[in-house]
């Protein structure tokens, strides 16, 4: 029988012979993980149940990403909850702040998530680890929680939806114009418990930043989960990552797996990209999607960029490019988040904060913070913001009067410039 990708991992996790899309599996879990605010539910349940150990602690993440460094009394007790936990089970992936940074950036860095591993995370985002050629997906807490205690996870196989792209992307056009333009395509239920494979001549000559901006936004449009069959470039990807001392120590096996050319799909689209322009979703929807050339009379108060969406090297690049020798406008609040600490030493020794600074941006430790509304950038009524960021529902980054607009890095550091909505080549 012919499989996609995502059918043959969770066939290969569950130890059936066969499975089918709709059919319910139990799967064994190469990983789980939970954050600061998703962690403590599952620790909780897990206490209450009266469970003695995890089944595996070598196999767990503990991050506290969302409201660190502590924003309040609040959010100091749920990362308490996380730290004794992992002290109290000997969890070795627990980062502190100082070695944390935001979970869906960081346990790809250290080598921890690979080619054909089954991720689960009480976080919608953790569907960003497909660009690696995984099947991971998001989980409720007392799901997390199941897991802790048994390495295991029940599905729904999915239904797959292949996304083929075709062509060359002009310049300032990447792997976030990519799935904004896709979900504008389909609407924010169009994939809804779907597999999403995207594939094709244009993603096969797209970075691992620029495939991880896209599988992490799967979920944007409905979907289970984004995946891309593994290559090269997803090869050195994870060979580069050994050059940690994480990585070193957790190098082990994987498997690649490829969707078999008679695999059934319930939907395929296919998108030509030559002469696509820089997409930004307007409020309230990432669905909204429009070329960045439809907006530029729209005044902007905050730039962010950072997040698990990106937040990454290439993304800190970019956006450092456009402000070089440039000025943020002083009717702008400008804020570059490096995703990890890595990424932030690294972003250091090649100048990048030393752009941001004297363009008068400020550089934080690595956290989600304003993405979430969390903190470090939180928007008032009647505000408006532009950022790399994934979701722009109503609120999402302050006060429900105030909108905020996604784009990608270049987009949003050329609108702190401009103070309004702009291409980069305008700057």
């Amino acid at each position: 029988m012919a499989y996609t990708i995502t059918e043959k991992i969770l066939l290969a996790h569950s130890g059936k012979k066969a499975i089918a899309p709709g059919e319910f599996v139990d799967a064994k879990i190469d990983f789980a993980l939970g954050n600061d605010i998703t962690a403590p539910l599952a620790i909780k349940e897990f206490e209450k149940i009266g469970a003695k150990r995890v089944f595996n602690n070598r196999k767990i993440a503990l991050i506290p990403d969302h409201f660190t460094p502590n924003k309040d009394i609040k959010s100091a007790n749920q990362c308490k909850v996380l730290s004794r936990f992992a002290a109290k089970h000997r969890i070795k992936h627990y980062y502190e702040v100082g070695r944390m940074g935001i979970e869906h950036v960081l346990l790809p860095e250290m080598g921890i998530v690979l080619p054909g591993d089954l991720v689960i995370g009480a976080d919608s985002h953790t569907c960003t680890y497909g660009a690696l050629g995984a099947f991971s997906t998001g989980v409720g807490s007392t799901d997390l929680a199941a897991a802790f205690i048994t390495g295991r996870c029940w599905f729904k196989v999915p239904e797959s939806m292949k996304f083929i792209y075709i062509g060359k992307l002009s310049k300032w056009v990447g792997g976030k114009d990519l799935i904004l333009h896709t979900i504008g395509n389909i609407g924010v239920d169009g994939a809804i418990y779907k597999a999403m494979e995207f594939t094709g001549e244009t993603i096969g000559k797209l970075s691992m930043d620029d495939r991880f901006t896209m599988c992490n936004m799967a979920i944007e449009a409905g979907g289970k989960n984004g995946i891309i069959a593994p290559d090269k470039i997803t090869e050195r990807y994870i060979k580069g990552r050994w050059r940690l001392s994480e990585g070193r120590k957790n190098k082990r096996r994987y498997k690649v797996y490829k969707s078999d050319k008679g695999a059934a799909y319930c939907r395929i689209r296919e998108y030509r990209v030559d002469k696509l322009e820089p997409q930004v979703a307007t409020p309230h929807l990432p669905s909204n999607t429009k070329p960045v050339s439809k907006l530029r009379k729209v005044s902007v108060d905050q730039v962010v960029i950072g997040s698990c969406t990106n937040g990454r090297l290439s993304d800190l690049k970019i956006a450092a490019g456009v402000l070089k020798k440039k000025k943020v406008s002083s009717r702008v609040r400008a804020i570059v988040i490096p995703a990890t600490q890595n990424i932030y030493l690294d972003a250091l020794k090649e100048g990048f904060v030393d752009i941001f600074l004297k363009a008068g941006a400020i550089v934080s430790t690595p956290t989600c913070g304003p993405c979430l509304g969390g903190h470090t950038g939180i928007l008032g009524a009647g505000e408006t913001a532009i950022a790399t960021t994934n979701r722009n529902f109503r609120g999402r980054m302050g006060d429900l009067a105030s909108r905020v607009y996604l784009s990608n890095p270049a987009v949003a550091a050329a609108s702190a410039v401009k103070g309004r909505i702009a291409h980069p080549e305008e700057v």
